[in-house]
């Protein structure tokens, strides 16, 4: 029964619906090194009154309780409590604290994130949540678990009982899944001792994915448009730089000397990547594809070679990595994928769905092309999906051109409607390649697009 493979722990008969957790790690302490004596006493307290196969089926059940244990690591191979074990048994009075300690266990350390994040993705796309949908969609995503086992289900009750889940629901609580996570805290750790204009500063450098020496003028522009953040017409090393130096996070050069020298080159170091890029790519570990997440590191550069690549799988991965890169240096943060079967494109197109909070609250729907032309159809198809997606913005991003058609079409769109339609081309590609700031000014363009479409006659 348990000799399939599973990326997903084993949890038969390890269930909040059969035992009392406090309970169970108190008989666990109470046998510890004897498997035999814990399955024993497993069976006595929970499976003794089960009838059908009498005593054989009994210990089953019994034997089935302690190797999930062994699976959630609690346990070890000799019925030992491991180190996350006692700290759960520690906590066995206080049980708000226990099951928060669980679930953040089960989210960051046994692919509960990845379940979590498919589920929504799902819910998303309008698929209706069953183990057998589950299954599908979690292989699709490279995460296996045995046809006809209930390990999600197992994950669901646990994550239930810290109301990461609704009852008896597949529905999500963002909010506890951030508290149990830790998302973005970290992040703020690390900002919360800057001013405004150092930390938009700062985080439009992490943003932009760049790894060596650029003009401090462009990542301020950049820091500008993004967050909103005025910035000193003159001494930006005293308002800024210096500080974001001597915290380690940059070195900077004057280029040239004497009136009339060019601006500050503003260089990241390893202690930037490591508090703010790190963590970032470690929360999207257990939420996306370890490939894509290796291309993330990488230059838009690299990623625009990758979309050329015969590997339909990896250049399908290369098209979601160039949509992370772009909406990222906008400061967008990630909510789902809504096509996940690159097989099912030829790796030629992929969804996500971004969102922002700064002002006011706006859902980005981005849709990247790796084909020769963006046509009407793909923008119609991207339109009917925004009330559905609840979206404000549909971003369109072709590595080749925008037909005349699509252009039209859009720009019909955002005259009879609120949306917004932006269209990001080859050339913007390679000009955000050379210059990652430059994608403010597509977006710019874009933007002075609409306002003109959208003029009231008052």
């Amino acid at each position: 029964m348990i000799a399939q493979k599973s990326d997903l722990p084993f949890g038969s008969e390890f269930s909040p619906s059969q035992i009392e957790l406090p309970r169970l790690l108190e008989i666990a302490h109470a046998h510890e090194g004897d498997p035999k004596a814990l399955q024993d006493a497993i069976r006595a307290t929970y499976f003794s009154t089960h009838g059908g196969g009498g005593t054989k089926n009994q210990n089953t059940l019994a034997m089935n309780c302690r190797l999930g244990m062994r699976a959630y690591g609690l346990i070890d191979d000799d019925a030992n409590l491991t180190a996350f074990g006692r700290a759960l048994h520690d906590s066995r009075s206080d049980s708000a604290q226990l099951y928060d300690k669980l679930a953040a266990h089960i989210l960051l350390n046994l692919k509960g994130m990845a379940l979590v994040r498919c589920i929504q993705e799902m819910t998303i796309a309008g698929e209706r949540v069953t183990l057998d949908t589950l299954r599908h969609a979690l292989e699709e995503r490279e995460i296996h678990f045995p046809k006809g086992g209930k390990h999600p289900s197992m994950m669901r009750l646990w994550l239930e009982k810290a109301r990461v889940f609704a009852p008896n629901s597949w529905r999500v609580n963002e909010v506890r899944l951030r508290d149990l996570t830790g998302t973005d805290t970290n992040e703020f750790a690390v900002l919360a001792r800057f001013t405004p204009e150092q930390r938009a500063f700062l985080l439009a450098l992490a943003n932009s994915g760049i790894t060596d020496s650029r003009p401090a003028n462009v990542i301020r522009d950049l820091a500008a448009a993004t967050y909103g953040v005025r910035f000193p017409d003159k001494n930006l090393p005293q308002a800024v730089l210096n500080a974001l130096r001597d915290a380690g996070y940059i070195t900077f050069t004057k280029t040239t000397g004497g009136r009339g020298g060019k601006p500050m080159e503003v260089t990241p170091t390893a202690k930037l990547r490591a508090d703010l890029v790190q963590p970032l790519l470690d929360q999207l570990k257990a939420r996306l594809d370890p490939k894509l997440i290796d291309l993330l590191t990488k230059p838009l550069a690299t990623i625009l070679k990758d979309l050329d690549d015969e590997d339909k799988h990896r250049a399908g991965l290369a098209l979601e990595a160039l949509a992370f890169h772009l909406m990222r240096i906008l400061g967008m943060d990630y909510i789902a994928t809504r096509l996940r079967n690159i097989s099912a494109t030829g790796g030629a197109e992929v969804d996500l769905i971004f969102h922002s909070a700064r002002l006011v609250y706006s859902r980005w729907q981005v849709q990247c092309k790796n084909t020769a032309r963006v046509s009407l159809d793909d923008v119609a198809k991207e339109v009917g999906l925004t009330h559905f997606l609840k979206s404000n913005v549909i971003v369109m991003v072709s590595t080749g051109d925008i037909g005349g058609d699509a252009r039209r079409y859009a720009n019909k769109i955002m005259q009879d409607s609120n949306l917004s339609v932006v269209m990001i081309d080859r050339p913007d590609l390679e000009a955000i390649k050379t210059n990652p700031a430059s994608i403010v000014d597509a977006f710019k363009r874009e933007a002075q697009n609409a306002m003109t479409l959208k003029q009231l006659d008052l």
